[in-house]
């Protein structure tokens, strides 16, 4: 579905992205951790479009799109929901989605009536269709930057974060949707996250970066025992 083969990115001298590979299937779902600074909201970034890379090339679903705006690969199919939720804070809940259903997903207006329907109901965000976002709490908003995302009817959705600040509660109901959203509904997922012990209740692969480059990639178990990625990652964030 989505291949990123040799991806650099540049800035100044330093390089956030060195030689990245990887290749994201139908209906996967894989987990991205590292250190700050590995590069990891960078790669993401440049997935969605939202900044171009230096060097290598991007493709989804068979077609190049390492030139590609982000608007344009959201109506192709690539979801995005951002680590610090910043809706429409004068809008409601449901003219957020609306938003997203229509610019980000470039559905005509009944079509993108009828997917906020479907998207909030499935966020759990139906009865707060008609709040204004900006009186929403932290998990509710976590919520809508997803629904927004979701809003689009991507086949592969980038999260970035998204359990951060949450209660362990708050994420266990985080997780609950998003095995939902694959296993169900088979939108891939890739989903960068610090909170390991949630991260490995979803995904079925694991990719470890360092300092712009893939260190690991494979079965989540493995990659968590990998002495490398224990030295490199664990071991500091342990410490």
């Amino acid at each position: 579905m989505l291949v990123a083969t040799g991806v650099r990115r540049d800035f100044g001298a330093l390089a956030a992205l060195d030689g990245v590979d990887l290749r994201i299937d139908a209906g996967d779902a894989v987990g991205i951790v590292g250190p700050n600074g590995a590069g990891k909201t960078t790669l993401l970034n440049v997935l969605a479009g939202t900044i171009l890379p230096s060097a290598g090339s991007v493709s989804f679903k068979g077609q190049d799109v390492t030139r590609a705006r982000a608007d344009a690969r959201a109506r192709m199919g690539i979801g995005r929901a951002h680590q610090i939720p910043r809706p429409f804070g004068g809008m409601t809940v449901f003219e957020n989605c609306f938003v997203g259903a229509s610019t980000g997903g470039g559905l005509r207006r009944r079509a993108a009536y009828e997917r906020c329907l479907t998207v909030l109901e499935m966020s759990g965000l139906a009865e707060l269709a008609d709040r204004r976002a900006d009186t929403l709490g932290l998990l509710e908003r976590k919520r809508l930057e997803l629904a927004r995302a979701l809003a689009t009817n991507p086949e592969l959705l980038l999260l970035d974060e998204i359990g951060a600040g949450l209660t362990d509660a708050e994420s266990a109901q985080l997780v609950t949707l998003i095995q939902e959203l694959n296993r169900r509904d088979g939108i891939a997922v890739v989903w960068i996250e610090h909170i390991v012990h949630v991260l490995v209740q979803v995904v079925e692969r694991l990719v470890c970066m360092v300092s712009g480059r893939v260190l690991a990639d494979g079965e989540p178990k493995a990659v968590l025992a990998d002495k490398r990625v224990v030295d490199a990652y664990l071991g500091s964030a342990a410490a």
